[in-house]
């Protein structure tokens, strides 16, 4: 008969090594499982507590990850992939269920499972919103599943990551008076490596290492990361802590489950693709703006750039502000030296400077009729001439100046 530590000790785990010892030493305490069962009395419950908020399915995933239920999952306060597909399908088909959030705090469990239940949560992506929200930990297998969802929100003080695999293979010495024994066939050798070996050792460390690599080839997917950048910006197997994953890219926002119950209950979630407006910009001043509107940046695109004569543009800039200082320096009278040549430096409009001026003369007591006839005097004394097109100009400036400004 198989004991608990038998079934739990020579499977690959994706758990963080505190938790490994921990479900290890349960496993090596309860003995024989069935034995264990009898004295309980009761059978397992293969059943979890989903539950259904303003029509949110809220499915908790905590502690550790088996594949099947059994008594020692129930024990050790652990869950199943079996279940939680389960409850996954349940609520996805539900049309009551606008959206779900699996509630991680796990350290992560038994690879077996986890990439076919990872997949299944994925594939839901753009058909109803599963948004993973963690609230202690979702390490290892727990990231794994986590990062399948359509976002990440953490609590400030939730962990993530462990993006790796151990394989814990334990010897247990037979019982008194009990002896076992194990025959391989001669055509396969590498059914039992033999630990004691560095050839063993490097035949186990490659099949660890073969399933590292659909660990990781599956979290660049989920997370939209190069495949190559996954395991350094997630610290190589370790964990980040709140803010600091959101800045690796493990997860998405900061955020408590109450505020995202509310949220997603008054979304509009349904079976059917969610539609995404795009926001379209064509300059930098445009993005800019719809940045600090808050407008999602995935939802911004840049318009193509149009054909434009560059020359073309040259040519009439420049014309423009020839123009421009044509008409401040019509305006231009003896005192007013200063005013004049910071409104030709600061790009100043004609009638922003003829405003300034007229201003700044009535400000020192010149009055409005002695600046008219400063230029009625100017136009009539000396007709103008072909040279003289500035002073007849300044001359109709301050007369138009004249009129808004008296208004």
């Amino acid at each position: 008969m198989r004991t608990a530590l038998e079934l739990a000790a020579g499977r690959p785990w994706l758990i963080t090594s505190e938790a490994l010892d921990t479900v290890m030493a349960v496993a090596d305490r309860q003995g024989d499982v069935e034995a264990l069962e009898t004295r309980l009395g009761r059978s397992l419950d293969n059943t979890r507590s989903v539950t259904v908020r303003d029509g949110v399915a809220v499915i908790p995933v905590t502690g550790p990850i088996f594949r099947y239920a059994n008594l020692f999952t129930e024990i050790s306060g652990a869950t199943s992939t079996q279940v939680l597909a389960t409850d996954f399908q349940t609520a996805f088909d539900d049309p009551a269920i606008k959206a779900i959030i699996p509630v991680f705090d796990t350290p992560g469990g038994e690879a077996t499972g986890i990439n076919e239940l990872g997949d299944l949560i994925y594939n839901m992506r753009g058909r109803k919103p599963v948004i993973a929200y963690v609230s202690g930990m979702a390490a290892s297998a727990g990231y794994w599943l986590a990062s399948a969802a359509d976002e990440v929100v953490v609590d400030d003080t939730g962990q993530l990551g462990s993006v790796g695999v151990v394989l814990s293979l334990r010897k247990r010495e037979d019982r008194p008076g009990e002896k076992s024994y194990e025959i391989v066939s001669s055509n396969a050798p590498n059914k039992r490596p033999d630990l004691e070996t560095e050839a063993g050792r490097a035949q186990l460390q490659t099949r660890t290492d073969e399933l590292a690599n659909v660990f990781l080839d599956k979290v660049a997917r989920n997370r939209g990361i190069p495949r190559e950048e996954v395991n350094d910006r997630f610290r190589q197997g370790g964990i980040a802590t709140g803010a600091l994953a959101i800045e690796a890219g493990m997860a998405d926002r900061l955020g408590s489950l109450e505020s995202l119950i509310a949220e997603l209950a008054g979304s509009s979630a349904s079976n059917q693709p969610r539609s995404i407006t795009m926001t379209t910009v064509k300059t930098t001043a445009e993005l800019q703006a719809a940045i600090e509107a808050g407008t999602d940046p995935k939802t911004i695109q840049i318009a193509a750039a149009e054909t434009v004569d560059t020359d073309k543009l040259r040519t009439e800039a420049a014309e423009a502000e020839r123009q421009r200082c044509i008409g401040i320096q019509a305006l231009a009278m003896p005192g007013f030296e200063k005013e004049v040549a910071e409104a030709l430096s600061n790009g100043a409009t004609v009638e922003a400077t003829g405003l300034a001026l007229f201003k700044a003369a009535t400000d020192r007591g010149i009055s409005l009729q002695s600046i008219k006839g400063d230029s009625t005097e100017a136009g009539t004394t000396t007709p103008p001439k072909d040279g003289d097109a500035a002073e007849t100009e300044r001359a109709q400036a301050v007369d138009a100046i004249s009129a808004r400004w008296a208004k």
